[in-house]
């Protein structure tokens, strides 16, 4: 018996811990999917309590440089040997030193950041940028994807998240994703008062991707109508769509740019939001105005600077341009020769990639033959008929290899199952 396998729970008793001391709910999805015990990850592999090693294409986009990348894991180590957490009171190099690194490879005029410690709390404080600039109506988009915190669910326009928290912030719209038409309405009920945040593709509202044009659209209307412009990075920045940003395919510079997942380097939690000097110059006058005791950690802002130097050291943003460009067409192949008489759509930017059902059945039934292949995917929290791919860059040719192969099966395995099954989308 390993010290692994020593110190492990069991997976039957690991779920009863869940049960009594965390989410019955939790432990049921994991008995779904197979009840697994995960104990060990390096590269794109999770490996199980009983040595299994299962491809991590999931990580809902935190992974874009694998889990313990080596850069990563030395700034962490060297930080925590040295001086993990700060005073808060006087200079400290770390924080400066991730600052300069995110804003050197943020689109041009981003120049002030405040960190973090997760996507949500990065949108509070976008709101809260908004609100001191005098915008107090706020505009997000129908299947958009911002948090959980009441501020930014506030913005996550689905009922069955918001409806359990009522009341929530008001003087807040949605309008649908991908028009500008509808969005500029908008706007002229409010000149001059209103924030718009947006995400530049809809990662968990099932990988919806706006037509060509639209950003650059957004960013002229919002100009026109004196709107502040926001655009949740979260999961789509730092690589994941085979740009830096989102926002860098069409050359568009939102005022707040928000950062997260990728940006701890899959080894601690670390977001970001990024403002211009003009939108910023509230909090820079007045430095306690909105505060956390963990923004700017030196920990995590040692792995924030691992996770810049290995996308850049790697040229990760690249190789997720070429790896989704090899992996939506794979995957879309696969899905027509296996899956002819059904509804499903394979999309994909980058190695941000969803497969859409018709049928939410049949998502559910593919998350499950994917982990029966040893390959872990995530459904999408907005959409639950798409399941969504979002592996790291830094695999190589053999887990792509891998990752195909697997997936085919995977389909086969759903079409065996489901062989007259075939509904149509609405």
């Amino acid at each position: 018996m390993t010290a692994t396998e020593k110190t492990t729970p069991d997976a039957a008793r690991l779920s009863q811990l869940y049960r009594r001391t965390m989410s019955s709910g939790r432990a049921r999805l994991a008995e779904l999917l197979g009840g697994h015990v995960e104990v060990e990850s390096s590269g794109a592999w999770v490996t199980t309590a009983e040595g299994r090693r299962i491809l991590n294409a999931g990580g809902y986009g935190v992974l874009i440089t694998g889990a313990r990348h080596p850069v990563v894991v030395a700034e962490v180590e060297r930080q925590l040997r040295t001086h993990p957490i700060g005073t808060r009171i006087f200079l400290e190099p770390a924080a400066a030193r991730a600052a300069d690194l995110l804003t050197s490879v943020a689109p041009d005029g981003l120049e002030r950041v405040h960190f973090s410690c997760s996507g949500a709390e990065a949108v509070e404080a976008a709101i809260k940028i908004a609100r001191l600039n005098g915008r107090r109506h706020l505009v997000s988009m129908t299947g958009g994807y911002h948090g959980k915190t009441t501020g930014a669910l506030s913005l996550t326009a689905k009922a069955a998240f918001q409806d359990p928290f009522r009341p929530l912030l008001p003087h807040v719209s949605h309008v649908p994703f991908g028009d500008v038409l509808a969005l500029t309405a908008e706007l002229e009920r409010h000149p001059g008062e209103a924030c718009v945040i947006l995400e530049p593709v809809q990662g968990e509202g099932g990988v919806v991707i706006p037509p060509p044009g639209y950003l650059s659209a957004v960013r002229a209307v919002c100009t026109e109508h004196g709107a502040l412009l926001v655009l949740d990075e979260v999961q789509t920045g730092l690589g994941r769509l085979g740009h830096w940003w989102g926002a860098d395919a069409e050359g568009v510079r939102p005022d707040v740019l928000l950062s997260g997942k990728a940006l701890g380097g899959g080894v601690l939690p670390v977001a970001a939001t990024l403002v211009t000097a003009e939108a910023f110059a509230a909090l820079d006058r007045d430095p306690v105005l909105h505060t956390s005791t963990f923004s700017a950690a030196p920990i995590a802002m040692a792995a924030a600077c691992g996770a810049i130097r290995a996308i850049r050291e790697d040229d990760l943003v690249a190789r997720a341009a070429d790896l989704g460009a090899r992996l939506t067409p794979a995957f879309a192949d696969a899905v027509a020769e296996h899956l002819p008489h059904h509804d499903v759509a394979v999309r994909g930017a980058g190695l941000l990639i969803g497969v859409d059902f018709a049928d939410p059945a049949l998502a559910a039934d593919l998350l499950i033959a994917l982990v029966a292949n040893d390959v872990v995917a995530n459904f999408s929290l907005n959409s639950d008929h798409v399941v969504r791919f979002t592996p790291p860059a830094t695999m190589p040719e053999s887990d792509v290899h891998f990752l195909i192969e697997r997936f085919e099966r995977a389909v086969e395995l759903v079409a065996e199952r489901n062989p007259e099954h075939e509904v149509s989308h609405a």
